[in-house]
């Protein structure tokens, strides 16, 4: 009986877990690019564009907000760099450029979509031992390469490691209009033999962190810093981490990172199920410090080549995340889009409405001044929306808006229901109304992620110049209706 009650009462949990749709959610997926596992598939520019066109239109179907894109392979890139060269999935040759800007490409494309792109920095490691980067990298640096094995890693016991990464990601801030730098491996290597302590391999690892935080924010503060650390912070009191933890294993003090300011988000590897995940999700949001977190989920173990993991494994974990405030990121964005054991079609009901992206409360930044004036006119298949007079607040070098449509009069925008558009650059929109009276509101976000008081519409709309009162619109084209209502306010008059 207890076994059945037990049952019963976690499936009543995530079914409201799985109704309860937040308005501000992290949806993210990490797009890979090295040796094209998740993009690209072709040498071909066009085909490169038309198929990463392909991949955000479905994610953003998906309602995924965040993009972390693979930016700086293995010491090489998929953007022109003085630094580093091309990276060798661009064209097939190792620094030949494919003649366009991937990463400039791929922000456009997810800005026109209301999603984030984040510049994903693979950050020690530096590839094969006499691959073209890293072979670039020793003769630069003859001191800075360590080689394990057959792989070449930055040593992050020497300075100049973490002034390199630095100026390579104020680079990157500086020339491009990215959302976030997410940096990953900012750690020792497993294989490392440290010499030193581990509190003192964690202030090696600390400072290098703290170097390219500094070049970040002072490029652009409103940068989200993230990085990926390994899944399990360290052993728990009644749950141990197996040996692999960020904190004692691999020097990765990535709690300590949010409680100091270092990170805004925590995209934690938590490639794990069952008692290796649960304990571990409620450790890391006790330690998040008022930042954000949205652990990343192995939909990879779903394929039968990997681990073969039945979809229910993923659905719990989501909705736990969910129930608990965080966010969700897939790992990779391939098995997503295949829809490997209908991941796809479950995280598309899931995610049945938009969500915008937690704001970054703790800069302390003011909300951006709400829309002044929102004119609709009311076309035969559209609504034709246009806004203007909000004014950014908090020093950074643009606003987004976002777009509220309800049948109900005021719109609420606390609803998640009720997002149609989020982040949009420009200050007009057409939406198809499907004969529907529908009421709108808009808002104005800025780089912070701060959202304004809402500027609703009115009552009536314009159309062929004329004032249609919604009202009206929503009792129908019955006269007699219209009339009656008309007929009782006399009376009560």
């Amino acid at each position: 009986m207890k076994t059945i009650i037990r049952t019963l009462l976690l499936f009543l949990f995530l079914q409201n877990a799985a109704a309860q749709t937040p308005k501000h959610e992290i949806r993210a997926v990490w797009l890979t690019t090295i040796k094209g596992l998740d993009w690209p598939h072709s040498y071909s520019a066009y085909q490169q564009k038309q198929e990463l066109v392909r991949i955000l239109d479905q994610l953003r179907k998906a309602n995924i907000n965040t993009v972390l894109v693979q930016t700086r392979v293995r010491a090489s890139t998929i953007f022109p760099s003085t630094m580093e060269p091309w990276d060798v999935v661009m064209t097939g040759t190792a620094g030949q450029s494919p003649g366009y800007d991937a990463l400039q490409f791929c922000i456009d494309e997810c800005h026109k979509r209301g999603m984030e792109c984040h510049a994903w920095i693979v950050t020690i490691p530096v590839g094969k031992w006499n691959s073209d980067g890293c072979k670039r990298m020793r003769s630069k640096f003859p001191r800075l390469i360590r080689k394990i094995g057959d792989e070449g890693y930055m040593d992050p016991e020497m300075s100049q490691t973490g002034d390199y990464l630095a100026q390579f990601c104020r680079d990157v801030t500086r020339r491009y209009d990215v959302d976030g730098i997410h940096l990953d491996y900012i750690r020792y290597p497993e294989t490392w033999k440290l010499k030193v302590s581990r509190e003192q391999g964690r202030r090696y690892i600390t400072d290098i962190v703290r170097k390219i935080h500094r070049a970040v924010k002072g490029e652009k503060p409103w940068v989200k810093m993230s990085c990926s650390p390994v899944g399990k912070y360290d052993d728990l009191a009644r749950y141990r981490s197996g040996g692999w933890n960020a904190n004692t294993a691999v020097c990765q003090d990535a709690q300590g990172w949010l409680r100091d300011g270092l990170m805004d988000v925590l995209f934690p590897m938590m490639y794990f199920q069952g008692n290796h995940f649960y304990p571990f999700v409620v450790d890391w949001k006790e330690h998040s410090f008022g930042r954000q977190l949205a652990p990343g989920l192995a939909i990879y173990m779903l394929h039968p080549q990997e681990k073969n993991w039945n979809l229910s494994v993923i659905k719990r974990e989501m909705n736990v995340l969910r129930n608990e405030g965080l966010g969700i990121t897939f790992f990779r964005s391939k098995f997503l889009t295949d829809n490997v054991k209908g991941i796809y079609t479950f995280t598309k009901d899931f995610n049945q409405y938009p969500a915008l992206i937690p704001p970054m409360t703790w800069t302390g930044r003011p909300a951006p001044s709400p829309v002044t004036t929102l004119d609709v006119r009311r076309g035969m298949t559209t609504d034709i929306l246009s806004w203007q007079g909000a004014r950014d607040n908090s020093g950074a070098d643009y606003l987004l808006y976002n777009i509220y449509a309800s049948e109900t009069w005021p719109v609420d925008t606390r609803d998640a229901r009720n997002l149609v558009a989020t982040r949009l650059r420009g200050q007009s929109l057409s939406i198809p109304h499907k004969g529907h009276a529908l009421h709108y509101a808009v808002t104005a976000t800025d780089r912070y992620g701060n959202e304004s008081a809402p500027k609703v519409s009115p009552h009536s709309v314009m159309r062929n110049g004329k004032s249609i009162d919604f009202r009206q619109m929503i009792i129908g084209k019955s006269g007699k209706k219209v009339q009656k209502d008309k007929n009782m306010s006399k009376k009560r008059k």
